[in-house]
C-alpha cells in the first residue's frame, strides 16, 4: 500500500526532531523474499541497476572484549568473566560499565593483563567487525550502481551489495 497515495500518516513523518527524511518501505515475508529480489532486479535492469544492502556488524562491548583477550592469549574463564561484568544490548559501552561498576574497574586496574585488554578494546569498540547483506533492503538505480556508490560482493553466494552506511546514503 502507499502511505502517500492513501493519506496515512506514521510517527516517523511527524516527528519534528528526525533530521532526515524517513523511508518508504514494504516488508516481505523472509519466505519467498528471495524472489521478490530476483523479479525486482529482472524487471528494472539486472544486478547492474538493483542490489541489496550490506549492514555492518559492530565490535559492541562484550564481544570486543572476547575478540582482544582471544587475541592476547588471556585464558578465556577470565575473559568471559570481565565480558560477564559490562550490560549487553543497546547502548551499552565500556566506558559507561567502567563508570557505573567499582568491581570491574578495580579488577581492570588491578590487573595488568586486563587494563591492556581494556584499553585496546575501548580503542576498537564500535567499529565495523564484518559485513553481511540486509534482510531485504534493496536499492534501484536508473543507471549502473557503481556510478552512484561504492559496491562489495557480500555473502555466500557473493552477490553486489551497497557499501555506504545509512548516515551516507541518507544525505542522496
Amino acid at each position: 500500500m502507499d502511505p502517500l497515495k492513501h493519506d496515512l500518516l506514521f510517527e516517523r513523518f511527524l516527528n519534528r526532531e528526525r533530521i532526515s527524511m524517513p523511508d518508504i518501505d514494504i516488508d516481505f515475508c523472509k519466505d519467498g523474499r528471495e524472489e521478490v529480489i530476483r523479479y525486482v532486479q529482472e524487471r528494472y535492469g539486472g544486478s547492474e541497476r538493483v542490489s541489496q544492502i550490506v549492514t555492518f556488524g559492530t565490535m559492541a562491548a562484550r564481544a570486543v572484549i572476547r575478540d582482544v583477550g582471544r587475541v592476547l592469549d588471556v585464558p578465556l574463564r577470565d575473559v568471559d568473566g570481565l565480558a560477564k561484568k559490562v550490560p549487553s544490548g543497546p547502548g551499552a559501552s565500556l566506558a559507561k560499565a567502567l563508570e557505573s561498576d567499582a568491581d570491574l574497574k578495580a579488577e581492570v586496574e588491578r590487573d595488568p593483563r586486563f587494563r591492556e585488554l581494556m584499553t585496546i578494546a575501548k580503542r576498537l569498540e564500535g567499529l565495523n567487525r564484518n559485513a553481511s547483506k540486509h534482510a531485504a533492503g534493496v536499492v534501484i538505480a536508473d543507471a549502473p550502481l557503481e556510478e552512484y556508490v561504492p559496491l562489495q560482493r557480500v555473502g555466500d553466494d557473493l552477490t553486489t551489495s551497497t557499501r555506504w552506511t545509512s548516515s551516507r546514503t541518507s544525505a542522496s
